[in-house]
């Protein structure tokens, strides 16, 4: 039960910090509005793809924009959407890339350094096919990446859930993921870098190697983090919150996708992530209310519990602007997240859109299991 309720109190500190991080005041200028070139590596017309692709047209930002969206294939039905973009926005600079060289098992890189080619300027935002951004995404990016030192700029995401188990995706977002992430970078025990938003210089990028170098990792986004602070930059996370949307149509889909990122995390930091246990503390009070032939003492750490995690639910809802999901759920979803960790402790194979990879005790990945 003591774990039970050390968990608790890292709940309620998230919650605290959660408001801080993500409620200040907010970058609204930059010492210029430089041109910025958007990237949008997208795989498939996904539900949603069209208000996220639009969300970065209609930024509050005088600077020139180009946006770059990139297919593996001229066929992807993602094309079209794209295409109709085009139409409606003549005014707007998108471009399309369709195909071209592959290498390497990470296809999301691989479309990536296709794109680079048709990139304009040199200041250049990455932002996943699924995140919707705010009016303000632009500058708060181009203002934070002025500042000494700063070589890279990734924001935190709450999570919106498409369909009934994309909400339950969402949930774990919102109320499991976001704050831990949060309470880690404030404790300095975390220093992530998130697919959501990579914005960076391209002279940045390529004294890391390129999108290149990371065409055989899954987890991409923390190793450009990782490179750039080896190359003596800082990464900075603006005061702002942008939407990564679920459209999880079953539970196997939703528990493969959770299991490959937990197992993602867990071969980038073993004994970190063993720790992070404590950040179950619902499940862990269950569990030591039923050892416990729940006992009055049992069922107030357990009551107390729960109360935290409501509580934490209700200041991201109010953080966020809308409720990712139902109360009466949070229960559900934080047992089955406990499931997931449980679950990722042993295995190195993951499923990624459909192909089967496994993971070497370095992160990266080759195609088979």
């Amino acid at each position: 039960m003591a774990a039970a309720l050390t968990g608790a109190g890292v709940t309620f500190a998230s919650a605290v910090l959660a408001r801080k991080a993500l409620q200040s005041p907010r970058e609204t200028s930059a010492s210029e509005a430089l041109p910025v070139t958007v990237l949008r590596p997208i795989k498939g017309a996904e539900p949603g793809l069209e208000e996220a692709l639009w969300s970065a047209l209609e930024q509050d930002y005088p600077g020139e924009v180009q946006v770059v969206c990139g297919i593996e294939e001229a066929e992807d039905a993602a094309g079209a959407v794209v295409r109709d973009l085009q139409c409606r926005a003549p005014d707007r600079d998108v471009h399309l890339v369709a195909g071209g060289h592959t290498e390497g098992a990470n296809r999301k890189i691989a479309n990536l350094s296709n794109m680079l080619t048709a990139a304009k300027h040199d200041l250049l935002i990455v932002a996943d096919a699924d995140i919707v951004v705010p009016a303000a995404w632009l500058w708060a990016a181009v203002s934070t990446l002025s500042r000494p030192a700063v070589g890279l700029v990734t924001c935190y995401y709450v999570g919106e859930g498409l369909t009934a188990w994309g909400r339950v995706v969402a949930m774990g977002t919102s109320y499991q993921f976001l704050p831990n992430t949060v309470l880690g970078v404030a404790t300095g025990l975390a220093q992530p870098c998130f697919g959501s938003t990579i914005a960076l210089r391209r002279e940045t990028l390529a004294q890391i190697g390129g999108f290149e170098r990371f065409r055989n990792s899954l987890a991409d986004d923390r190793e450009i983090g990782d490179a750039v602070r080896r190359n003596g930059f800082a990464v900075a996370y603006p005061r702002l919150l942008v939407r990564h949307l679920s459209a999880e149509r079953t539970l196997r889909e939703l528990w493969g996708h959770e299991l490959r990122w937990a197992r993602t995390v867990r071969t980038a930091n073993p004994l970190g992530y063993l720790g992070s246990i404590i950040t179950y503390p619902l499940p862990l009070a269950l569990i030591g209310a039923i050892l416990g032939g729940f006992s009055w003492p049992a069922l107030v750490i357990l009551a107390t519990v729960m109360a935290t995690r409501l509580f934490l639910k209700s200041r991201i809802d109010h953080i966020a602007g809308f409720r990712t999901g139902p109360a009466w759920l949070l229960p559900v979803r934080d047992l089955l997240s406990f499931g997931v960790f449980l679950n990722s402790l042993v295995g190195r194979t993951v499923d990624w859109r459909g192909t089967q990879y496994r993971i070497d005790e370095h992160g990266a990945i080759s195609q088979g299991g």
